[in-house]
């Protein structure tokens, strides 16, 4: 005679078994949406600069003492005083979110690691640059007993290569980036003197994987 309650209870139990593994899988599938979804808001975030291009538009660059530069597409300006160093360069953001400017660092070599975000220097204006579009960057060094102004100054005077550590994030303060720029002498000299060529070297993400 077939018993009932235990055909009940195996059915019970048999139900509650492939709730369990609809769930999981319904969780699992929502995890990856979620995932995904992540993503793609990240990645419309996102901001990579490089050096602008050589036919995009000249920009007049104040600094906060009131000097102003003329900086072309793809190139610096680089120029020394006895007390002051101005950097302007003009870069483009080639990612899909805005760039938020935070600091700057000159490391000693051009192969070298980058230092410590919180050893860079802050900067002490709000710089931004649109996603797919045309902006600046902008350095001063004001101490003349300083590494970073006797460094500059013998490039400035003698040639060679500067190495720039940018460092800048998206508009949530998310996703940081580290773009190390070679500014050196412009093979082409069409304004000033003082005119010198942008290039991107490398580029560290602090937040998420490198993309190497």
């Amino acid at each position: 005679m077939m018993d009932w309650v235990t055909v009940a209870d195996l059915g019970t139990a048999a139900g509650t078994a492939l709730l369990a593994v609809a769930t999981f899988a319904s969780t699992r599938s929502a995890s990856r949406a979620t995932a995904t979804a992540e993503r793609a808001l990240l990645e419309s975030l996102r901001p990579i600069l490089v050096p602008s291009r050589w036919d995009d538009p000249a920009q007049e660059i104040r600094f906060l003492d009131g000097r102003w530069f003329l900086v072309y597409g793809g190139r610096a300006v680089l120029e020394t005083t006895e007390n002051v160093v101005y950097l302007a360069m003009s870069v483009r953001n080639v990612g899909r979110g805005l760039a938020v400017l935070h600091g700057w660092d000159m490391p000693a070599e051009e192969h070298s690691a980058h230092r410590d975000p919180a050893d860079f220097h802050r900067l002490t204006r709000d710089v931004y640059v649109p996603a797919g579009d045309q902006g600046f960057s902008q350095v001063t060094v004001r101490d003349p007993t300083c590494q970073e102004f006797r460094t500059v100054c013998d490039i400035a005077s003698a040639g060679g290569d500067l190495w720039l550590d940018l460092l800048y994030g998206d508009a949530e303060r998310t996703q940081r980036v580290i773009t190390r720029f070679v500014v050196s002498r412009s093979p082409v000299q069409d304004s000033t003197e003082h005119d010198w060529a942008l290039t991107a070297n490398r580029h560290w993400n602090l937040d998420r994987p490198d993309p190497r």
